[in-house]
């Protein structure tokens, strides 16, 4: 509410009166909200997630987003666009729904893949070529974001499926 009081620049009290109005509702609506279980598994509070790790996730998501960027980038200005279009099925043995939200979120801001749909713990992801979805089938990311919640190192990737693939061009 300060942001929007300094970038305003309305200071009378019918502004900073309907301000805090708004910022009650927003309040209670995000309390109510909180208070909800959508799914079975949900976490009570984010007493679950490792904050310290998020940090170096965080990072590491950037790093990995210009590396899939850049690899994208390559492709489109091939000539004759290599692209070898692939849908991916997997289950992710993954501890709540939120850490199968951050996976399916992280699948789908890397260049290259798009989350389709997560269905529990069953997930399809569409990707352009084999090397935009290395990430997902050698368990590096979902191991990242299993991480994020648990300190214990384990595989998270089961029951991997190709389910459509496209013929190389060339």
């Amino acid at each position: 509410m300060i942001f929007w009081i300094i970038m305003s620049g309305f200071f009378d009290f019918i502004h900073l009166g309907l301000g805090v109005l708004s910022v009650a509702g927003v309040m209670y609506v995000n309390y109510k909200l909180k208070t909800h279980r959508f799914f079975e598994d949900d976490m009570d509070d984010v007493s679950e997630l490792r904050f310290f790790r998020a940090f170096y996730y965080v990072g590491w998501m950037v790093i990995q987003i210009i590396i899939a960027g850049f690899h994208v980038a390559g492709i489109i200005i091939r000539p004759k666009m290599p692209i070898h279009t692939t849908m991916i099925t997997f289950r992710a043995n993954l501890p709540s729904a939120h850490a199968r939200m951050i996976l399916g979120n992280s699948i789908t801001l890397t260049p290259g893949t798009l989350t389709i749909d997560i269905t529990g713990d069953r997930f399809t992801v569409h990707a352009i070529d084999d090397k935009s979805y290395e990430g997902i089938t050698n368990d590096k990311m979902p191991r990242e974001v299993l991480k994020l919640f648990e300190k214990e190192e384990r595989q998270v990737i089961e029951d991997l499926q190709i389910i459509t693939q496209t013929k190389k061009a060339g």
